[in-house]
């Protein structure tokens, strides 16, 4: 036995990612992988020395299940490990920790050891005795009495992410390139660079619109069907049917849920829904090369004529999907893209056997037009629209600051000559001193090397300038060349041929040093070459504006007005007003409230073209009404507060430190189509409040994932659709595609440490970050 115990203690250090040796742990058998650590007794100190694996680990143990086109046994053979469910755990606590407490991911394992074992999570996985509905906490809805939200608890959410990650493995290399969200690196922002880059004279398209549906039994039975296709696991599809039946899963088309944070979502709905579609997206890009294929190919001297006034656009198909909202557009007929659009709804509603709405479902032209797609507004327009010429205003301004530059160069370069001037009088008043102290010029070798430096310096720098200038170099080759009496001929025949010869040498180097000739006429061709040069790109971009077009992506700013409005920002008249609600909290709180709204729809429209009108909205309404708030809270003027706190909204902490959390004006200003990412919407972070509680409360832990911290403050959850008492569901008083948190949550209890309310307020984190299952209950 104590053989057999070393034996299986033997193993583990292999699964250390950081050791040199990490790579031939995948020379084992996949198929006996877990078996020697699922086998073991959960009380063998030695276990908790398991580390979690990279994700290049991972793969090959994935990979390793491989056979014949199929992936085979994955759950018992992978999800169980311990290093996989540690992984799971891993990533869970590195999204809720975000960089507040590195200290807490390299001591995770006795974190999670708290909670529950992962050798015993991964037998019962095995076993298939893992009871998924003991695990769920169901919610009752206030207002809906047979409406249920069920929430995961831990131990269930790391079973979810460790199917996710062996999911996203199998799948993310066979989804099509049109397929986004759900996928790393594959965002909104990455979809709005596709659309910007690469679409080229779009003229009809249309965006398909579900009604809303959530997912029945069949839509479950067929999504397993495509995952048995590629996956051969019965233990998998099982827990996969048993998450949709508990409603730990779901998939609701049509509806404002995906990617915003809601407690709602799942981490596993997004690449569910991409299984899903997948055979969709592959038909449609077999149409899309079967069309670039029947499209006749030019080279490029050939489509050019003699009067150069023929412009070939061949016809192509594009097609964008992120997740549950897909966008087709063609640059061909009308009748191309009705065509298109009926095997669309066809394939959607016949094979998928999901409710398209037909009446939203509508063909527009991309010229005249403008279709709503991730939240954006998409148009056909020609480049000039987004790359303006230079206004007469803008060449005025260019200009003066030009003018304004020489000027200034002119008084650098004058106090440099009036500076030379006093050090060399000091120099020389300093040589002097030491000839008359001496029989002669002696002095200190060292001395004399820095008066070299300096003067050969300023000799250069001189030469330079004297070369460069054409006026300069003209004055003195007219006076050292024009009307000599050497010149002349009767008089050079009187003189003597060495005198002669030497002037003409002299001539010769004036004339090669100091005739401005050659360099005037070098300065005339550059200038008439850039000439050419503007002409020609205008002409360029006069002949891509009236045969070009591309894709102008624009910020709903109507309906970010209307948010605004909705939420309380702004009043009936569009002017800057406090919100009551948030008077409750602590000053650092409503600020990073208003911060981390700001900050997330900076984010998400930065690669906008009226990214502008966005910066003046966050800039002026949000800013000044967290300045009207914070004066209705401690009952002093506006001008008081600006006081106090100075437009960059600056909060001091006990130390007396000033911490600015708003972004500031110069910031906002610089900020622009940056880094691609995915960011999350701003929904989740305007639609509550979290208001702390004024009464003592017994100490409870911090509810963010695997988080150890005990000095929590118990925060109440304040939805705005029930302090506003608004249906949203209803789009008149609603925002239009603005979702909202389950109304369930409404008043329940959360404790979070300060890193983590910290991160809640500025938007880092969301409710799937934490486990809100283990929500207190505070009367």
């Amino acid at each position: 036995m104590l053989a057999n115990l070393r034996r299986r203690i033997s193993i583990l250090p292999s699964f250390n990612i950081n050791a040199s040796h990490s790579i031939p742990f995948f020379r084992f058998s996949s198929a006996s992988l877990p078996s020697p650590l699922l086998d073991e007794d959960p009380q063998i100190p030695s276990l908790n020395s398991v580390n979690s694996l990279s994700k290049s680990q991972l793969q090959s143990l994935v990979l390793a299940r491989y056979a014949n086109g199929n992936f085979t046994d994955l759950v018992s053979n992978v999800v169980v490990f311990p290093p996989v469910l540690l992984a799971a755990c891993r990533n869970l606590a590195a999204i809720s920790c975000n960089g507040s407490d590195p200290g807490q991911l390299s001591s995770l394992l006795p974190s999670v050891s708290k909670r529950f074992l992962l050798q015993e999570l991964g037998r019962e996985i095995r076993e298939n005795r893992f009871d998924i509905e003991a695990a769920c906490v169901k919610m009752a809805s206030p207002m809906n009495r047979g409406e249920y939200l069920v929430l995961p608890n831990l131990k269930l959410k790391v079973l979810v992410e460790a199917i996710r990650m062996v999911l996203e493995i199998v799948y993310d290399e066979r989804f099509v390139t049109f397929s986004y969200g759900g996928r790393i690196g594959m965002g909104r922002h990455t979809a709005i660079r596709y659309l910007k880059n690469s679409v080229e004279n779009p003229s009809w398209w249309f965006s398909v619109s579900f009604n809303h549906e959530k997912f029945d039994n069949r839509h479950v039975d067929k999504l397993c069907m495509f995952i048995q296709e590629k996956i051969n696991d019965k233990i998998l599809i099982d827990i996969i049917k048993r998450l949709f039946e508990c409603k730990v899963v779901g998939v609701e088309l049509g509806s404002f849920y995906f990617g915003r944070g809601f407690p709602q979502e799942s981490g596993l709905s997004s690449i569910l829904v991409n299984v899903y579609f997948n055979g969709f997206d592959k038909e449609l890009h077999e149409m899309r090369l079967q069309k670039n294929r029947e499209s006749p190919k030019f080279v490029s001297n050939e489509l050019v004529s003699k009067d150069d006034d023929v412009f070939y656009k061949p016809v192509k198909i594009y097609a964008v999907r992120y997740l549950d909202e897909i966008l087709v557009i063609t640059s061909g007929s009308k009748m191309l893209t009705l065509d298109l659009k009926n095997w669309v709804l066809k394939y959607l509603e016949g094979r998928l056997e999901l409710k398209v709405d037909t009446v939203k479902t509508a063909i527009h032209s991309a010229v005249s037009e403008k279709i709503d797609f991730i939240g954006m507004e998409l148009q056909a327009v020609q480049p000039s629209v987004l790359h303006p010429p230079v206004s007469e205003k803008a060449m005025r301004a260019r200009k003066k600051y030009l003018r304004q530059k020489e000027v200034r160069a002119l008084e650098l370069k004058n106090a440099r000559e009036r500076n030379r001037k006093k050090l060399g009088m000091k120099i020389l008043s300093h040589l002097f001193k030491k000839s008359k102290q001496s029989d002669g010029f002696k002095f200190e070798n060292q001395l004399e090397n820095d008066v070299r430096k300096i003067v050969s310096s300023w000799a250069d720098e001189v030469v330079r300038e004297f070369f460069g200038s054409l006026e300069e170099r003209w004055a003195w080759h007219r006076k050292l060349s024009a009307g000599h009496f050497l010149s002349l001929r009767h008089i050079r025949d009187q003189l003597p041929q060495e005198l002669v010869d030497s002037y003409d040498m002299f001539q010769e180097q004036v004339d090669k040093h100091l005739n401005p000739i050659k360099a005037k006429m070098a300065l005339e061709e550059e200038e008439r070459r850039k000439e050419e040069e503007e002409e020609r790109k205008y002409a360029k971009n006069t002949v891509e504006d009236l045969t070009r077009l591309c894709i102008k992506v624009d910020a709903p700013v109507e309906l970010v007005r209307k948010a605004v409005k909705l939420v309380g920002f702004t009043n009936h008249m569009g002017r800057p007003r406090p919100i009551s609600l948030l008077t409750a909290l602590e000053d650092a709180d409503i600020v990073k409230w208003y911060a981390g709204v700001g900050r997330r729809w900076l984010d998400f429209f930065c690669c906008c073209h009226n990214f502008k009108m966005v910066k003046t909205i966050v800039t002026y309404h949000l800013r000044f009404s967290c300045i009207l708030t914070l004066a209705e809270k401690h009952e002093s003027t506006k001008r008081e507060a600006m006081k106090h706190y100075t437009k960059d909204l600056k909060i001091f902490d006990m130390s007396g430190n000033d911490e600015v959390y708003f972004p500031t004006e110069r910031e906002v200003k610089m900020m622009g189509d940056r880094n691609l990412s995915d960011p999350k919407l701003v929904d989740g972070a305007i639609s509550l409040a979290l208001i702390r509680l004024a009464s003592d409360e017994p100490p409870y832990s911090c509810i963010a994932h695997f988080c150890e911290r005990t000095d929590t403050i118990v925060y109440r959850v304040r939805l705005l659709q029930k302090h506003l008492k608004v249906n949203p569901m209803d789009n008149d008083k609603w925002v239009k595609g603005m979702g909202a948190i389950h109304g369930s949550l409404n008043r329940k209890c959360l404790p979070l440490c300060p890193d983590h309310i910290h991160d809640f307020y500025m938007g880092r984190i969301t409710f799937q970050d934490i486990d809100c299952a283990s929500f207190v209950d505070v009367d």
